[in-house]
């Protein structure tokens, strides 16, 4: 479903980028640390496969022109310390990640959470993005090629821990990469904050594996700035009866591409995705979801929403695949935009594949404006025009926001997104 006042044609972007990948690949220092091995293979990668352009199906909305503004740095620089944030909660562990230097050193973890030592390292890395068939992915390649740090925790079985994780980007490349697994009935509560002070990319790959009746939440809230860039995927492994709740939050990006992908590996897992993203002025954000339900008796919950201002432009592609194996799976999925400028555009296409033939799935979208008499109404009870706008766009998503755990709530608020998607010019 697309809505848009007016029809517009994504730019070609291959061949600025092809030159930028080259000049970012010169300019990467030998490969080095725990993660030397991945960058070797991800350098050879990236050389060899070609950059996303409008003639892939996957990419065709999502213009990658604004990479070629950015100066292709080298990892290292790219950092900032953290902003003002609200102190953490008593024995919640914060840690910042800065995409060079150990997150860990001089931390002392709380009971139940344990980093994972070189060979479990070894055996883990990669697996859940072969998994869930994101491997491969360009952005995927690029992380490879320039990591040089990776956050590699186990939450050991029957405990619950609460974690945050902040990342401040600024001028030119953060790489970060994430490994988390959940052992029997393990639980983690994790809130993650990603800024942008500066024109640079932020690049993100999150792996986590949950074993049988493990819990997870996580709530990711990026909030950018018009020059800036981030490419996230999010690779979920489910073994049955475990429960995912993942919640994302974007806003201010000139470019933001989230690829959520799950798979539930033998069924009978849950799985929640929330996502609310706001754009303003060029922004462009993209969300591509994708959940494979690899055995019977899984279910998903989906929910996402979009509010589209200025000459932004939203994306929204939610793949579902229900194998013959997948017998009994309850799946639905929702695509809920709000369109506030005759200039913005909003594409939304929620897919369904079944085989199976006992199952109950549905989907569903919808893009419509402020209601007139709803504005009407509060207007009439004395608000003015903009507080009754800003009061109906909060409504719309609270729905999303209030879901996020207790940090990312405080970090991701309705004021902080707003503020975020509108505080940039039009890039060119």
């Amino acid at each position: 479903m697309v809505a848009s006042a007016t029809a517009q044609v994504p730019a070609a972007n291959g061949g600025g980028l092809e030159g930028w990948t080259r000049q970012l690949l010169e300019r990467l220092p030998a490969a080095a640390g725990p993660l030397a091995a991945v960058q070797e293979r991800g350098r050879a990668a990236l050389a060899a496969l070609p950059v996303p352009s409008s003639r892939q199906e996957d990419w065709r909305f999502t213009d990658l022109s604004l990479l070629t503004g950015l100066e292709p740095a080298a990892p290292g620089a790219a950092a900032q310390a953290a902003g003002d944030l609200p102190p953490a909660a008593p024995g919640v562990v914060r840690l910042l990640l800065d995409g060079r230097s150990d997150p860990l050193a001089g931390v002392t973890l709380p009971l139940g959470l344990s980093a994972l030592n070189p060979a479990e390292l070894a055996q883990a890395l990669g697996h859940t993005l072969a998994a869930t068939g994101c491997e491969q992915h360009w952005p995927v390649e690029l992380n490879h090629a320039t990591s040089e740090q990776v956050l590699a925790l186990r939450v050991a079985s029957r405990h619950s821990v609460t974690l945050e994780l902040v990342s401040v980007a600024g001028a030119g490349l953060l790489p970060l990469r994430l490994l988390l697994i959940l052992e029997e009935k393990a639980e983690l509560d994790l809130s993650q904050l990603v800024q942008a002070q500066g024109a640079g990319l932020t690049s993100l790959v999150l792996e986590a594996h949950l074993a049988r009746s493990a819990r997870l939440h996580h709530g990711l809230v990026a909030l950018g700035q018009p020059q800036a860039g981030l490419l996230a995927h999010l690779a979920l492994e489910q073994e049955p009866e475990s429960a995912v709740t993942l919640v994302s939050a974007t806003a201010g990006w000139g470019l933001a591409r989230l690829e959520p992908r799950v798979r539930q590996v033998d069924g009978g897992a849950r799985t929640t995705l929330r996502g609310l993203q706001l754009v303003d002025g060029r922004q462009i954000a993209d969300t591509h979801s994708h959940v494979l339900f690899s055995g019977p008796e899984g279910e998903l919950d989906q929910l996402h929403k979009a509010v589209a201002d200025g000459a932004g432009r939203s994306v929204f592609n939610g793949a579902v695949r229900v194998p013959r194996p997948a017998q009994r799976t309850n799946a639905a999925q929702l695509s809920r935009s709000l369109l506030l400028s005759d200039r913005a555009r909003i594409d939304t296409k929620p897919e369904l594949e079944i085989v199976a033939d006992d199952v109950k799935c549905a989907h569903g979208a919808t893009v419509s404006c402020l209601q007139t008499d709803e504005l009407f109404y509060l207007q009439s009870r004395g608000l003015a025009a903009s507080q009754a706008s800003d009061l109906l766009q909060r409504a719309f998503c609270e729905e999303v926001l209030r879901e996020l755990p207790a940090a990312a709530r405080s970090w991701g608020s309705f004021q902080a997104m707003l503020s975020a998607a509108g505080s940039g010019e039009d890039r060119p």
